[in-house]
């Protein structure tokens, strides 16, 4: 098992759009899994790669005892829309009316390349828009009605994580600078 810490509001790589993965490898396979085995300790219904601090478009989820994982998202979104509590592991403890797509329909690849298109309703296309605005540096709280906005950032400002240290990032010492090409 491999439980990462997740990164809480107020960490720059949750603000910071994620790079395309190019590489389907070993490499990719253990951050699937890390992610996976993150999210279902917190436990989450869905976790994307920036949120322990790796800046590429992976995310994992678990809704309606469905597992997986896509990589390199694209979504179609429905027309109809729906507002219904949305939290967040990056807020722990705090949720809001949000509102969503009902419906969306993910395209992307899963660990080995292989292309994947998945649709989902309610709360599945939910978790799928959370998970893919992590990877845009979009948070949920950018999505929330002005007096919502307000009323969440009075709760961050209470939350005792609030103002936690951001853990250092270090440099890789490779020529690619950690990312993936």
């Amino acid at each position: 098992m491999s439980v990462k810490p997740i990164r809480l509001f107020g960490d720059p790589v949750l603000r910071t759009a994620a790079d395309p993965v190019r590489d389907f490898d070993a490499e990719l396979r253990k951050l699937v899994k890390d992610l996976t085995d993150t999210m279902m300790d917190a436990p989450g219904a869905g976790l994307a790669a920036p949120q322990i601090g790796v800046g590429l478009r992976v995310f994992t989820y678990f809704v309606d005892d469905e597992l997986g994982h896509l990589i390199n998202p694209a979504l179609d979104l429905s027309e109809e829309e729906d507002t219904d509590e949305e939290g967040c592991l990056s807020f722990p403890g705090l949720a809001f009316p949000t509102k969503r797509a009902w419906g969306t329909v993910a395209k992307g690849f899963n660990m080995y390349g292989d292309p994947v298109t998945l649709e989902g309703t309610e709360r599945m296309a939910r978790c799928f828009q959370h998970e893919t605005d992590h990877l845009d540096g979009i948070l949920f709280i950018d999505r929330l009605d002005p007096e919502q906005k307000k009323l969440a950032m009075r709760a961050i400002r209470e939350a005792e994580w609030s103002g936690v240290a951001v853990p250092e990032v270090k440099a890789s010492p490779h020529a690619t600078f950690g990312k993936a090409f």
